[in-house]
């Protein structure tokens, strides 16, 4: 065995892991069920492994490319691909949703250090007019330069 197999190894059984059992069976259920495949093929590499895959490389920093397939991830365009997936399904939507509702039944979000950005607040058809804006002119003072 190669010392690079034998690196992954050791980090396999010493490290703690990426994604927790308790978390996983919060979030499971939101994961789309994967019909099967009669035709062969190779098989799907779980959702588990892609979603701890893509946690491996947003907390690393690595290129998706360069994702170890020792590591038993699936590869990166497998965890990229399911990325994507996920995210045009609305998976991520449903999860956040899904853990602040509970955190917020429990009584563990302070809601008194909340801020609203109002630059993503959308003031729906424009706000109230107050008056009608008026006219700015041009200024007829003479340029310093």
């Amino acid at each position: 065995m190669t010392i690079y197999k034998e690196t992954i190894e050791r980090r396999k059984v010493m490290a703690k892991p990426l994604l927790s059992d308790a978390l996983w069976a919060r979030v499971e259920r939101f994961f789309p069920s994967r019909e099967p495949q009669p035709e062969g093929g190779r098989p799907w590499v779980s959702d588990r492994a892609c979603l701890t895959g893509i946690i491996f490389v947003l907390r690393s920093g690595i290129p998706w490319r360069m994702l170890p397939s020792e590591i038993g991830y699936g590869s990166g365009v497998t965890c990229w691909r399911r990325l994507r997936e996920w995210q045009q399904k609305g998976v991520w939507n449903k999860i956040l949703g899904h853990l602040l509702d509970e955190l917020g039944q429990s009584g563990r979000i302070d809601w008194s250090r909340a801020v609203i950005d109002s630059s993503s607040s959308r003031a729906v058809f424009g706000g109230i007019i107050l008056g009608k804006t008026l006219r700015i002119e041009r200024n007829r003072a003479l340029s310093a330069m």
